[in-house]
């Protein structure tokens, strides 16, 4: 009878994401420091190497950036997340053809469990290798793939073969012999451990645990009492023990959040309502996308606090849906009238945003004893062809005249790049 195999997990993480993205298509940035910016180009969320060997922090705003910018000639470019998301699904499909076994964790990494296939390669480092290749050469993205028996262990030897070049990319932690895997563990901080966090690595300092290989000594027990299973978890999962499955179907969303800050200050309440309804559509899309129904509407607004010159105001507000809808119309009429009665003149607004709460599956949908049946299922055959008409010519084709077309509020974007996969308008042309 064949014993079923030990698990082995591989996490391949896409090196500096964004900032890969958009060298895949102008190779002139290669080797040049950049940075790709948050909405209205406000921070740095994405960094080359060259950008953090001059010192720039996740998170640190560009306008204090500037001079920096100009000594060393850092490019910053405006966030296309459109373009980040299309990459991001052909990597998966790209990961998809070397097993059927794979969860997306982020935008930019995936576990797979291989032990299934790997007699189809020399070895797990090998079959990372060619996972590499492939990423390369056809989508020009560079990957680092850890390997170990779970997938903490997988995620901790991805850390490893992204920081230390003698493993060129891939490091199968288990391959290692003993001695030298507890050498590592040794030297990397409990806080790069997945999961651990700032926090609690604080705490397991006083405790006196530092480093990786500390956690992994120290009684799961312990860990539990005074931490929680989660974490106990983890330490059990750095000693070889899996815990944790492969989530080969990402869970729906238990709530569903569109919001950003205005490009430019928002005083009126027309530009608020055009906003609330943009946001409104962005959220019913995601919604119908994973087939759920919304019980309910949270809508916020505030100004800007960390502007100390100007007058201070937020307000928030939910409403319950009598019956769970997923109609767009539906849910802008209601989104548009909160923000009407929570918006007072006289202040200079900064950001607003929804919230649908009380998701349900569309297939158990519970309808009351006054629901028009008729009325109910042409607003699905309209959602529906609404949802069609956007997917196949593009976002925004078809939209609600409540969302506006002028949109002076919109989000800065100085420096965005093409969508250059998503976009028939945009494709490279070579001349």
């Amino acid at each position: 009878m064949e014993t079923k195999a030990d698990p082995v997990f591989a996490l391949v993480d896409v090196n500096n994401f964004y900032v890969s993205c958009e060298r895949a298509f102008n190779p002139k940035l290669e080797g040049v420091p950049m940075v790709v910016l948050s909405n209205n180009d406000g921070c740095a969320v994405a960094r080359s190497a060259e950008a953090k060997a001059l010192g720039i922090k996740m998170g640190e705003p560009w306008h204090k950036l500037k001079d920096l910018a100009r000594q060393h000639g850092i490019l910053a470019y405006s966030s296309n997340y459109t373009l980040y998301g299309d990459m991001s699904q052909r990597a998966v499909e790209v990961l998809s053809a070397f097993t059927p076994h794979l969860e997306v964790y982020s935008v930019d990494e995936s576990f797979l469990q291989i032990e299934s296939v790997l007699k189809l390669y020399p070895s797990a480092t090998e079959m990372g290798q060619q996972m590499r290749q492939r990423m390369k050469q056809w989508l020009g993205l560079p990957v680092c793939v850890g390997i170990g028996p779970t997938k903490t262990l997988a995620k901790l030897a991805n850390h490893m073969a992204k920081k230390m070049t003698r493993f060129d990319g891939v490091c199968d932690l288990h391959a290692l012999p003993r001695a030298e895997r507890v050498e590592l563990m040794s030297t990397i901080d409990v806080g790069e451990v997945w999961g651990v966090g700032k926090r609690n690595a604080a705490r397991l300092n006083d405790m006196g645990i530092y480093t990786v290989l500390d956690l992994r000594n120290t009684k799961p027990a312990e860990i539990r009492k005074h931490f929680s299973v989660v974490l106990e978890r983890t330490c059990q999962e750095l000693r070889g023990i899996s815990c944790l499955e492969l989530e080969d179907v990402a869970p729906d969303k238990q709530q569903i959040m569109s919001s950003k800050s205005f490009g430019q200050p928002v005083m009126f309440v027309e530009d608020l309502c055009e906003a609330i309804s943009v946001y409104v559509e962005r959220a019913t899309q995601k919604l119908r996308a994973q087939k759920s129904l919304a019980g309910g509407l949270y809508v916020f607004l505030r100004t800007n606090p960390f502007d100390p010159r100007a007058k201070q105001y937020s307000a928030n507000h939910h409403v319950s849906f009598g019956v769970p809808t997923d109609d767009s119309r539906v849910i802008t009429d209601l989104a548009v009238q909160v923000i009407k009665h929570l918006y007072k003149p006289g202040y200079v607004y900064k950001k607003a945003g929804v919230m649908l709460t009380g998701l349900s599956d569309e297939a158990t949908q519970q309808v009351d004893l006054f629901t028009d049946s008729v009325r109910l299922g042409r607003s699905t055959k309209l959602m529906r062809t609404l949802d069609d008409i956007n997917s196949r010519f593009g976002r925004n084709s078809l939209i609600c005249a409540s969302s506006g077309f002028e949109r002076s509020w919109a989000m800065k974007c100085g420096n965005r790049s093409p969508s250059y996969t998503t976009d028939w308008h945009a494709l490279p042309s070579v001349n």
